[in-house]
């Protein structure tokens, strides 16, 4: 009786663990974009989706990602996170970052869109790089305007 507790436990934990909700990492070099099929190998632009039920959607680019919801129900998504400019590889909360559209600054899919984790930073880099700022509600009006 005791063997089946600790096994009735075990299982429990393993349950619960393997129904998690949040992020993944990317594995560059290895994962594949799921809007486009294109390897995600760019450190500084991929993106990701969690959705409600744990499930998690990977992107070599945030244009991917946002192209992608025009036929994904948005009442799905926990999370939307992108990589940002600053720190490559880390993914932060895309709908607190901000997003910089430069010529100056390529993406993997031609949209020259890169995440910021805040306005200072994404301010920084276009007065070098020159180019139009968005906020995450801004970025959506703007794609779907295209």
């Amino acid at each position: 009786m005791q063997r089946l507790k600790q096994i009735s436990f075990v299982a429990l934990l393993l349950v619960l663990t393997s129904c998690s909700v949040g992020p993944q990492a990317i594995d560059y070099g290895s994962d594949g974009c799921h809007f486009c099929k294109m390897t995600i190998v760019d450190k500084v632009h991929a993106a990701e989706i969690v959705t409600n039920k744990g499930k998690v959607y990977k992107f070599d680019a945030s244009e991917c990602m946002i192209n992608f919801m025009k036929e994904f129900d948005a009442s799905e998504v926990k999370l939307y996170l992108t990589n940002v400019y600053t720190e490559p590889e880390i993914l932060i909360d895309a709908t607190q970052a901000t997003f910089l559209i430069s010529k100056n600054v390529p993406s993997p899919m031609g949209a020259f869109l890169t995440a910021f984790k805040n306005q200072e930073e994404a301010k920084q880099i276009q007065t070098e790089k020159e180019g139009t700022l968005y906020s995450w509600n801004e970025l959506l009006i703007h794609f779907k305007e295209e």
